[in-house]
């Protein structure tokens, strides 16, 4: 039995965690067991998944599988992102510099504020009535 070389990256983005499995193919994205554009209906959430290949033009060139976790559809979209960068400069780390330009392989730290006591969200205050 032959073993397929494959080449895994894990991202992260908000609440959302995505382990990425590269292998050189055709060009297919499964992400949880669907195609990824059942998954990710929305033009810009493709977009956000197919960059880093654009990045290095290397699309068409790879099989990508993904197990994503957590989150909504932002999150996951940018954590799939994430993976796939991990798992291509782990392939070839020559490409670490164009992914690192690219803004590919920053962890985006940004996550939900916490609501505060005496406030109705993490900033919306209650009506001010001055009688």
């Amino acid at each position: 039995m032959m073993s397929v070389q494959y080449y895994e990256g894990i991202g992260r983005r908000k609440t959302s965690s995505a382990r990425v499995r590269v292998t050189t193919g055709n060009g297919q994205y499964i992400i949880n067991g669907k195609q990824a554009e059942a998954y990710f209906p929305r033009i810009g959430d493709m977009e956000k998944i197919t960059a880093p290949l654009r990045a290095i033009e290397m699309e068409g060139r790879f099989d990508i599988s993904v197990k994503v976790r957590g989150g909504g559809i932002t999150g996951q979209s940018g954590a799939v992102c994430h993976g796939l960068a991990r798992a291509l400069v782990g392939m070839d780390p020559e490409l670490r510099p164009v992914m690192r330009a690219g803004g590919f392989l920053t962890r985006d730290s940004r996550m939900k504020e916490r609501k505060k006591p005496g406030l109705k969200r993490a900033r919306k205050a209650p009506t001010y009535t001055k009688r």
